[in-house]
């Protein structure tokens, strides 16, 4: 089981406020706020955090979410902090029937997906 993960960005206060904006939707709030990583999660347990750094390779990290609207909230939500689209949301049968999800670049190129696996 996953317990929790970091990523590296470059500029960590761009990168806050995407988060905070996209992740909203999936109940993440932020629970610790350092100079130099911020720690994000649904309770009091930081499960996703962002750490400033200068040199880094883009990732892909997929949040799950309870249900389709959720999903599509996200997709919004990313979106109108300065995301960049990268699949709308929609069902992608060829993972599994129900796997519906959504996709955006961050700001560092990262790409995000929400994915909510019930129909």
């Amino acid at each position: 089981m996953l317990d929790h993960i970091g990523i590296p960005v470059s500029k960590l206060g761009r990168s806050r406020q995407f988060f905070v904006a996209a992740l909203a939707p999936l109940g993440y709030k932020v629970i610790f706020d350092l100079p130099t990583a911020v720690g994000m999660g649904d309770a009091a347990f930081p499960s996703f955090w962002i750490g400033g750094s200068e040199s880094r390779d883009p990732l892909h990290i997929a949040f799950s979410a309870s249900n389709r609207a959720a999903v599509d909230a996200f997709h919004r939500a990313a979106l109108a902090a300065g995301g960049r689209d990268n699949g709308q949301p929609g069902v992608r049968a060829q993972y599994h029937p129900n796997y519906y999800a959504a996709f955006v670049y961050d700001p560092d190129g990262n790409n995000i997906e929400v994915v909510c696996r019930k129909g």
